[in-house]
């Protein structure tokens, strides 16, 4: 499998340009502010999403200026959202470093993610861009909608497969599809070609989602047990689902039991996982990620062959094949 550096080489000045331009976008008359951003800044992952812009804009006719207006929108709001899930999780550490609430308490991270949100309507406001903020709007309603639907069934576990999949199409997949969407937009593509870029995105959201529950269920290889951190948060994920819809009743109840009341019992929950697997439940939430990276592999086959197009072929595989 390519690396993403690899992957990357097509629009490479583009990410490399969108960075210097990204960094201008972030700052405020407020050292405070200016302090909170640098250190975001410093640990920024692998941008994935907006290199999912720039490589959309390729395929759909070529990266323009709207294209770096939205993917400074696309990562203002993603960075936004990272900041305020902190808080709502109270979570201390991302990517193996401090969280902003760690550092500056609640209050601070909530107004910080308020500015990196506002920043990025700014932009869109101010250089017209009124298409992509209708694009990033309707994905930030959307995984507001999805987080709280997940809130919602954490409560009585009981979640379908029908409501996991409206869950992780709202929460993760609808930024990606807006990656997409604002990538084929911001290169003047019809509607249609803009819908297409849009669901093959939403593919690679639930194909994305879909791999990060897998990984929970992966050995840890310094404690050789299963990370199991969504089990301890209650999150219903596929495997999970799957395996309780093949339950009789009382089974079911013993597992819903485990969740509620017995979740922070490692050996309890390395016990449950190894039943998930042996019941098939990996076996299928494997399949019906590929069935999702298919099809958007097959909505990005209609349109002209390229580098990019390639590439953005690479970046779907690389979404499901990734370790982390």
């Amino acid at each position: 499998m390519p690396s993403l550096k690899e992957i990357s080489k097509p629009v490479e000045q583009h990410l490399k340009a969108f960075n210097r331009k990204f960094r201008v976008a972030m700052k405020s008359k407020v050292p405070l502010l200016n302090i909170i951003t640098r250190y975001i800044l410093k640990r920024k992952g692998k941008q994935i999403r907006p290199l999912f812009v720039f490589l959309s804009a390729e395929v759909c006719g070529g990266t323009t200026e709207s294209s770096f207006t939205g993917a400074s929108l696309i990562e203002l709001l993603h960075t936004a959202t990272l900041v305020h899930d902190d808080v709502v999780d109270e979570s201390f550490h991302r990517r193996g470093l401090f969280s902003v609430n760690a550092l500056w308490k609640n209050k601070i991270a909530v107004l910080a993610g308020d500015y990196l949100l506002s920043k990025g309507l700014l932009i869109a406001i101010e250089n017209n861009e009124f298409n992509l903020l209708r694009i990033v709007s309707e994905a930030t309603r959307e995984m507001s909608e999805g987080e709280l639907l997940q809130l919602e069934k954490a409560r009585k576990l009981d979640v379908s497969e029908e409501i996991y999949f409206e869950i992780i199409r709202k929460k993760t997949a609808s930024l990606i599809a807006s990656c997409c969407a604002i990538g084929a937009a911001s290169a003047g593509a019809d509607q249609q070609m803009v819908r297409q870029m849009h669901t093959c995105g939403q593919a690679i959201g639930i194909a994305f989602q879909i791999k990060d529950d897998l990984m929970d269920f992966d050995i840890n290889s310094q404690t050789g047990k299963p990370k199991g951190l969504d089990i301890k948060e209650k999150k219903m994920t596929l495997p999970l689902i799957y395996i309780l819809g093949e339950l009789d009743y009382l089974q079911r109840r013993k597992i819903i039991h485990l969740i509620k009341y017995n979740r922070n019992d490692q050996e309890k929950v390395k016990k449950l996982v190894e039943q998930v697997k042996i019941s098939g439940g990996i076996d299928y939430a494997e399949k019906k990620m590929m069935e999702y990276q298919r099809q958007a592999i097959d909505i990005l086959s209609g349109f002209p062959e390229s580098e990019a197009k390639k590439s953005l072929e690479e970046l779907i595989r690389f979404t499901i094949e990734r370790e982390r």
